[in-house]
């Protein structure tokens, strides 16, 4: 079953399929798209996605996908010809009083609004999204049976923070973290002590998940990975769980995949591509 089978509800596919008809494809079609995949809604409440920058109702003529907005992405947007860049990390979290580049996130601005660049930004509502970023992992380490850990209070049990699911075959610690370690292309993972345990039930959550440490424990998951676990809170998990921290940008990479794939397959005439910049702000010695 391909994306537009899983998600039919889309008001424009039928209209892109009529090869006669010649159709303006605005900004405002594309996030609707993206709105209906990973609704505004579901977000957390710190949370700022959505649009960033810009004006919807200009023409597309081409869409940069990326994990973050930096000057360098901007660029590349420039130079393709492209107006419209889809981040999933905000590049506004707070208030500004006033603009003057004394940050990156300001310069960013100015140079978006200067190029007619619009910015629109699906962080949390795409984590907490039905196959969304956290079912992306589970999709790269060919998990099975995968749901939400933590589902989001309400009528939606199949939205909310982190999955779960099954490997087909029970694996080493070693070879699986091993495993984890060439998929994510991670300089250095980092876990707590091994214990000689098979895994076979995996917990997840791209980004900072360490919240979700004592549901996958309660869901008796052999391992919980995630993007960042601070320090202490590795203490005292060693007979509970196995925990694997791979980094923020390394286990989220591939979400610029589920943005491909949306606008693809319902905008196939729309030129898209996915930024050849790496964000990571993060280097490793």
């Amino acid at each position: 079953m391909n994306f537009t089978e899983k998600h039919s509800v889309f008001p424009y596919f039928s209209l892109l399929l009529q090869p006669n008809l010649i159709l303006i494809m605005r900004i405002k079609e594309v996030v609707s798209a993206l709105e209906q995949f990973a609704p505004l809604p579901l977000q957390d409440g710190f949370d700022n996605a959505g649009m960033q920058i810009g004006l919807t109702d200009a023409e597309v003529t081409g869409a940069l996908l990326c994990l973050d907005v930096t000057e360098a992405v901007l660029d590349e947007a420039i130079a393709l010809g492209f107006n419209l860049v889809i981040s999933h990390h905000p590049l506004i979290f707070r208030g500004y009083k006033s603009i003057t580049g004394k940050d990156y996130v300001e310069l960013c601005m100015m140079k978006a609004i200067k190029n007619d660049i619009v910015i629109y930004s699906a962080h949390t509502n795409l984590d907490n999204a039905p196959q969304g970023v956290n079912f992306k992992i589970a999709e790269k380490l060919g998990l099975t049976n995968v749901r939400i850990l933590q589902p989001k209070e309400g009528d939606n049990l199949q939205a909310g923070a982190g999955v779960i699911g099954e490997l087909s075959e029970p694996a080493a610690e070693t070879e699986f973290l091993k495993q984890i370690k060439k998929t994510f292309e991670v300089a250095c993972l980092r876990h707590n002590k091994l214990t000689g345990r098979e895994i076979q039930t995996v917990a997840l959550c791209g980004g900072a998940g360490a919240f979700l440490i004592p549901e996958a424990i309660k869901q008796h998951a052999d391992i919980f990975l995630t993007g960042e676990i601070k320090y202490h809170d590795y203490f005292g998990r060693e007979s509970d769980i196995l925990l694997a921290e791979i980094g923020h940008y390394e286990s989220e990479q591939y979400t610029k995949e589920i943005f491909y794939t949306i606008i693809r397959e319902m905008f196939p005439n729309l030129e898209v591509q996915t930024t050849k910049v790496n964000t990571n702000p993060i280097k490793y010695m």
